[in-house]
């Protein structure tokens, strides 16, 4: 077999599950539950389930990869290649070498959403098994923009916002990601490198009609629709990541099974062991039709408060809950395939079964004290139809206070927070979520006079108590 050049991470294609058995001895286990004593493997033996281990503590290394593998295996759409796979799951048990599983984001937004934490929680996963996790925050192929489903070319964004994002994102996914297990790199550490000869020998290695057959650069091309050249090398650039990083394993969504291929074959051509490939469900946002995506407004972020994650997820379908306990909760999968049976036979009421998904996604992400307070503050308030006497409180500053003593709504709505934006708050009065004392406001030029406190509804679940300044 060919083999791999010397490197951070390099593998070798003839290590696979040769040497069946490994001999496992007492002494002192490292925190990846494996460590060397005198050539021999040192293992957990609480880390593996009964029957993986023979007598003398020997443990059956392909019984062990197999069990990983239906694990690593479960709720994803592509696998390529399984075989590949499992021989890298028996090379890691028999050297004791974890393996570096890859996730890149750009932080083209300050926020994650829990659509974001269905490949997040794959990697923890493959972390509670003993491997490392690769992060990997774009902050370089983020100022291209990911092309990846998109009609037209992404706004690009700049330096400040991106760095601002990337510090988010690090924060957000330690609410999942176990840190010790995580390694955090960024591509601008090899992709300024790279220069104007780095890129043309990475341009190089492939075609643009190899580029122009993904679907999204297809439409648009069909369609008279611009491709910038920088979008033809994100591909490119997102591949060159995995062979800087010896990634062997690579995750992402199914809209990005073109981008990950790319490095599978930049690796192979560049004489490596090419990266597994494993890509995830895309989640539906909170109306159950499109995907989840801020820009939509259909999404629940994880650094949302507790009411306010609490009362999203019990807004969405019927339809999701078993989808989003599947795909964005590590809740059991006996306890989902129980709920799923008894939600069939009509013995598990679907309000109930939306109650413990909220309480889950609360918990994940605040604490199972929140997601109690959450769940009681939800049942007073739309059980009994009442404003909540704990409300946040708002007061507009007196510069935006008109003579009248009135405040423009939408602004109101801005100033709350209960909106990013004054379209995004224009939108949501004519759609009629927007209730002042109890009235439907439907005017965008409406003004709530500051003559006493006044009560501010938006939505099914956001509330606050309007003050006048003093």
């Amino acid at each position: 077999s060919t083999p791999i050049r010397p490197g951070k991470g390099g593998r070798g294609r003839n290590l696979g599950c040769s040497r069946r058995m490994v001999s496992a001895v007492t002494g002192d286990v490292s925190a990846r539950g494996f460590s060397v004593a005198r050539g021999r493997v040192l293992w957990y033996k609480n880390r593996l389930p009964r029957g993986t281990q023979g007598r003398g503590g020997i443990m059956d290394v392909e019984q062990e990869a197999r069990r990983q593998l239906v694990i690593l295996k479960a709720r994803s759409v592509d696998l390529l290649v399984e075989a590949e796979l499992y021989q890298k799951l028996c090379r890691s048990l028999r050297t004791q070498t974890p393996l570096r599983v890859k996730l890149g984001l750009d932080p083209t937004a300050p926020d994650l959403h829990i659509g974001h934490t269905v490949v997040i929680h794959k990697l923890r996963e493959f972390q509670s098994l003993g491997h490392d996790v690769i992060f990997l925050i774009g902050d370089f192929t983020g100022m291209i923009g990911d092309p990846s489903g998109r009609s037209e070319t992404r706004k690009p964004l700049t330096v400040e916002q991106i760095q601002e994002n990337a510090e988010t994102y690090k924060r957000q996914i330690f609410k999942i990601l176990d840190p010790e297990r995580t390694i955090i790199e960024y591509n601008s550490r090899w992709g300024k490198a790279l220069g104007s000869e780095g890129m043309i020998k990475l341009a190089a290695q492939y075609t643009v009609a190899r580029l122009l057959e993904r679907d999204d650069f297809q439409k648009r091309f069909a369609e008279g629709r611009p491709i910038s050249l920088h979008e033809l090398l994100y591909p490119l650039l997102q591949g060159y990541d995995s062979v800087v990083l010896h990634a062997d394993v690579e995750l992402g969504g199914t809209d990005q099974k073109f981008n990950l291929l790319v490095g599978r074959e930049l690796m192979r051509d560049g004489g490596m062991e090419p990266q597994v490939i494993m890509t995830l469900p895309i989640l539906e946002g909170l109306d159950g039709v499109q995907k989840m995506s801020k820009s939509l407004g259909n999404y629940i972020g994880i650094d949302e408060d507790p009411q306010t994650i609490y009362g999203k997820t019990m807004s969405i379908p019927d339809s999701l809950i078993l989808r989003y306990m599947e795909l964005a909760t590590a809740m059991p999968q006996e306890e989902t395939a129980a709920i799923r049976a008894g939600m069939a036979a009509g013995s598990v009421n679907p309000r109930d079964a939306k109650a413990r998904l909220a309480r889950a996604l609360v918990t994940q992400y605040h604490s199972a004290k929140a997601a109690e307070e959450a769940a009681r503050r939800f049942r007073e308030t739309f059980g009994a139809r009442m404003f909540p006497a704990d409300a946040p409180a708002v007061t507009p500053p007196k510069e935006v206070v008109e003579p009248g003593g009135g405040v423009w709504i939408v602004r109101l709505i801005t100033l709350a927070g209960a909106a990013p934006s004054g379209s995004e708050a224009r939108r949501l009065i004519r759609q009629g979520g927007v209730e002042v004392d109890g009235e439907v406001v439907r005017d965008e030029e409406f003004r709530v006079i500051l003559d006493r406190e006044r009560q501010l509804q938006v939505g099914k679940r956001r509330f606050f108590r309007v003050l006048a300044p003093k």
